[in-house]
């Protein structure tokens, strides 16, 4: 089998608020074979800055479209067409960009490998630690705090037990944020866990201060509330407080999450398959994070490609328990792009066991929503 062609799909919905919501356009990787199987990823980043990595023309020996790269290889060596993508494109792509890019390719690699093999992508990455997964609904806060409590109530209405609000208005000033989250607890009752993503606004002197503010409601974690660089800053506030501090969505390979576990001192370890490398980069980072005694837990706040994709990650490894499982509410292009829907039943989702991903897309969406 030889891979054939390469493809970056830029999907957009007409019109995109200026919020922290990535469900709100997406690029879909397609990598198709002469055996007629075709896999597919998804990237969740800056969109045609991804498409030109991917689709981009030969420069030279270290910066190439790393499409050029995988025309005519064999889609089962993962591990070596990794590596090949990272070694040529040294230039533009150690960090960031392009290793987004070769996450969604990835991706669409392990998912020709399942259907080939007529088998789940946990399976052939040796896993099997769960049946089925508890989600904590995921959402950004409330324009208000009364209106961040009512959110929490619908989503226990809906069988969450675990919740996480984040973003703006979060950050505003002190007042706000602990209405906030003391609003939360509120619609959430006792008994419910609650996450907190801040958003990268604060220094670390303030969030200590957060922190130990909102302990007194009782928060799973607090999410990133420093710029991902500040390792440093993770270290104060890690040490100050007893609240969990989460983070890792703004890497993009092991050496990142490196910094932020030695340096940082961070309690969970948040890996985006469609950032870090795919599955492949992902194992590695897993594996680092059980050598030191820490959880590893998935972001995603895009498509049903990305939850599926992090159903078989988390059931491939020793040190998952819960996957985030996007609830935010308005249009978005999460219900519209592929056949299969994923939803919870009775607060956990079942893990797949389709060949492959276990997802297809549904391309009459793709066609409506495919930007030219």
């Amino acid at each position: 089998m030889k891979i054939t062609n390469v493809e970056a799909i830029y999907l957009r919905l007409p019109q995109v608020k200026e919020q922290c919501d990535s469900g709100q356009d997406a690029l879909i990787v397609k990598v198709s074979t002469d055996a007629g199987i075709t896999g597919i990823g998804e990237v969740d980043s800056a969109p045609l800055a991804v498409k030109g990595a991917i689709e981009g023309p030969f420069s030279h020996t270290t910066a190439s479209g790393l499409r050029e790269l995988l025309i005519g290889e064999d889609p089962f060596q993962t591990e070596y067409l990794w590596y090949k993508m990272y070694r040529k494109n040294t230039y533009g792509g150690r960090r960031g960009v392009a290793i987004h890019a070769m996450s969604g390719i990835d991706m669409a690699l392990w998912d020709i490998k399942g259907k080939a093999l007529g088998q789940p992508i946990w399976r052939l990455l040796g896993g099997g630690f769960h049946r089925r997964i508890r989600p904590y609904a995921s959402s950004l806060f409330g324009a208000t705090p009364e209106e961040t409590g009512e959110r929490a109530r619908r989503f226990l209405d809906r069988g969450f037990t675990a919740v996480k609000f984040g973003w703006d208005p979060m950050g505003r000033d002190e007042k706000t944020d602990i209405a906030l989250v003391r609003e939360a607890r509120r619609g959430l009752g006792g008994d419910a866990d609650l996450m907190i993503d801040a958003g990268l606004v604060w220094d670390a002197k303030t969030a200590i201060q957060r922190a130990r503010a909102f302990s007194q409601y009782n928060i799973f974690w607090l999410e990133e509330p420093l710029l991902p660089d500040d390792y440093e800053g993770y270290r104060k506030l890690s040490e100050a407080t007893e609240v969990r501090i989460a983070a890792g969505e703004e890497e993009s390979n092991r050496l990142s999450f490196l910094e932020l576990m030695d340096r940082g001192r961070i309690d969970i370890v948040q890996v985006d398959l469609t950032r870090v490398g795919g599955f492949t980069e992902a194992m590695k980072i897993a594996s680092l994070a059980v050598d030191r005694g820490l959880p590893v837990v998935n972001h995603g706040f895009t498509t049903y490609i990305n939850v599926a994709a992090a159903l078989h990650f988390l059931n491939s490894i020793p040190n998952s328990f819960i996957l985030e499982f996007v609830v935010e509410e308005g249009t978005t292009l999460r219900d519209r792009i592929t056949r299969q829907k994923i939803v919870a039943r009775d607060g956990y989702l079942d893990i797949p066991d389709a060949p492959g991903l276990g997802i297809d897309l549904d391309e009459d969406g793709v066609a409506q929503y495919r930007v030219a």
